[in-house]
């Protein structure tokens, strides 16, 4: 991970390429998809943003993203697909 003071200035994403505050979903996002969802989760995890600054970013709940969080940890980015949620869940 590469780092920069208290605050990184770049992570390592989920595909393995670097990421930085300009490479994330933009904050008027409407449509979820997986790399995006995952690029969050990399970003938080690589302080790039805290978990607050995700959530007030994108205007997503603490609890919504934490289910993003548990899904990529136990599935992969596949586990971030909304049409096979209910596979994933149970």
């Amino acid at each position: 991970m590469l780092t920069q003071n208290a605050k990184s200035a770049a992570v390592i994403g989920p595909d393995g390429k670097t990421l930085t505050l300009d490479d994330l979903p933009s904050p008027d996002i409407k449509r979820w998809v997986t790399r995006r969802k995952a690029e969050v989760v990399a970003a938080v995890r690589g302080d790039l943003l805290t978990r607050d600054e995700a959530c007030a970013r994108y205007k997503i709940s603490s609890e919504e993203f934490e289910g993003w969080e548990a899904l990529y940890d136990r599935f992969g980015v596949k586990g971030l697909r909304t049409t096979r949620l209910q596979n994933y869940r149970a």
